[in-house]
C-alpha cells in the first residue's frame, strides 16, 4: 500500500494564479490557464507540476525539463523547452517558498503526533496506530496518529513516534528520540536523543527577511541503519532525505535535508553534510569531516578527520584537510611547507623569532 504522505495538498492553480500569488509575470504568449497540480525538482517535474531554477549548475537540467512552468530568473527565461511556461522573476527562490506554502498551506506547522481529546482516549498511543503482536512500547513513549510500528520492535520511554511514520520489525528506538516525517525499515536502531524528520535548513534570504521556505519531504532510513546520540537527519524539501541499507553513523551528526547517503558508509562523530549532497556507497567519513551542499563523494572514498569537501569526490579518493584534497597532494604540500619553514628559520628569521 502508498504510503499517503504527511502533508496535506491544496490546488490545482493555474500558472497565472501562481504567478499573482508569488509576485511574478508571465511572458507573452505563455498559457495562464495551465493546470498545476504540484511541485517537483527540475528532473523530476511532468507535465501537472511546477518546478523552478535560480542557480547555473542546473542549466542541464532545465533543457531537459517536462514541468508545465517554471519559476526562473530573467537571465534563464529563453533557456526554457517550448512549451514551459515562465513565471518569471528575479528571486526565484522566494517565489518558489511562497509557492510551496500556497500548495502546502498548513507545511510551516507541520503534525507531530497529531493526537488530541477530540480524536481518541488521550493515551500516549493514538487508537488510529497499528502496532504488530510482539512490539514494545515502553511507559512514556508517544506513537501518534496512523503510525506504523513491526513486530519485534521496542519503542524506548519517553520516545516519540509521530503521525504517519513507520517504523520496520525489529527496530530499537531509543529514549527521548524524536521520530516524525519518516519511513523506518528493519533492524534500525536509533539511540537516544536522535531527532529525525525535523525541517531542513531552508530560507530565501533577502535585505527585508529571510523567508522560511516550506519542507515538505520525509526522511528514508533503510534496513540496518543505525544512529548515534544525539544526531539529527533533516526532512527533505522536495526530495528524500535517505540514509542508505547498512550504513553506521556516530554520535552528533549532521544530515540536511535532501541528502542521499549510499549503503554501508561509515560516518563519524560531529561530521556535518550539507544539503542536497551525495554519498555514494561504502564511503567513510572521520570525526568532524564535513561536505558542502551539493557535492557528490564517489563510492568507496575516505574522508580524514578533520576534513571538508569543497569539490566532488572521484570513487575511491582519499582526501585530506580543508579545502580537502587526495592525500598525496596533501604529503607534498606538508613536506614543501615543512622545508619552506627549516629554510627560513634557519637562513631569514628576524632576531629574537625564537624566544617566548
Amino acid at each position: 500500500m502508498e504510503h499517503p504522505g504527511f502533508f496535506e495538498r491544496a490546488g490545482p492553480f493555474t500558472a497565472s494564479e501562481i504567478a499573482e500569488r508569488i509576485g511574478a509575470t508571465l511572458r507573452p504568449g505563455d498559457d495562464g490557464a495551465r493546470s498545476l497540480a504540484d511541485l517537483r525538482p527540475l528532473a523530476e517535474a511532468g507535465p501537472a507540476h511546477l518546478t523552478f531554477v535560480d542557480n547555473r549548475r542546473y542549466l542541464e537540467q532545465l533543457a531537459a525539463t517536462r514541468a508545465a512552468a517554471c519559476i526562473i530568473a530573467p537571465a534563464f527565461a529563453e533557456r526554457l523547452p517550448a512549451g514551459v511556461v515562465a513565471l518569471v522573476m528575479p528571486a526565484p527562490y522566494r517565489g518558489f517558498a511562497l509557492a510551496l506554502q500556497a500548495f502546502y498551506p498548513t507545511s510551516l506547522k507541520p503534525l507531530t503526533a497529531n493526537s488530541d481529546a477530540r480524536d481518541g482516549d488521550g493515551t500516549a498511543i493514538h487508537p488510529t496506530a497499528r502496532i504488530e503482536p510482539g512490539a514494545i512500547i515502553e511507559p512514556g513513549a508517544i506513537v501518534g496518529r496512523e503510525a506504523w510500528i513491526g513486530r519485534g520492535t521496542t519503542i524506548a520511554a519517553g520516545a516519540l513516534v509521530g503521525y504517519r511514520v513507520t517504523v520496520g520489525r525489529d527496530c530499537f528506538i531509543g529514549p527521548g528520540v524524536t521520530l516524525t516525517h519518516a519511513l523506518v525499515g528493519d533492524r534500525v536502531i536509533l539511540h537516544a536523543g536522535v531527532r529525525i524528520g525535523q525541517d531542513g535548513f531552508g530560507f530565501a534570504m533577502g535585505a527585508g527577511g529571510h523567508l522560511k521556505v516550506p519542507q515538505i519531504g520525509r526522511v528514508i532510513v533503510q534496513d540496518d541503519v543505525e544512529i548515534g546520540a544525539n544526531s539529527c537527519v533533516d526532512r527533505g524539501a522536495l526530495k528524500d532525505t535517505v540514509i542508505g541499507e547498512g550504513t553506521k553513523i556516530d554520535n552528533l551528526v549532521q544530515i540536511g535535508h535532501n541528502v542521499v547517503i549510499g549503503r554501508r558508509c561509515v560516518i563519524v562523530a560531529q561530521t556535518g553534510i550539507a544539503g542536497s549532497a551525495s554519498l555514494e556507497d561504502f564511503v567513510v567519513m572521520g570525526g568532524q569531516s564535513g561536505v558542502a551542499g551539493h557535492l557528490k563523494v564517489g563510492a568507496g572514498a575516505q574522508i580524514a578527520g578533520a576534513s571538508h569537501v569543497t569539490e566532488n569526490v572521484p570513487p575511491r579518493s582519499r582526501m585530506v584537510g580543508t579545502p580537502a584534497v587526495p592525500i598525496r597532494e596533501w604529503t607534498r604540500e606538508r613536506v614543501t611547507l615543512r622545508r619552506l619553514a627549516k629554510g627560513r628559520g634557519a637562513d631569514e628569521s628576524p632576531e629574537g623569532d625564537d624566544e617566548v
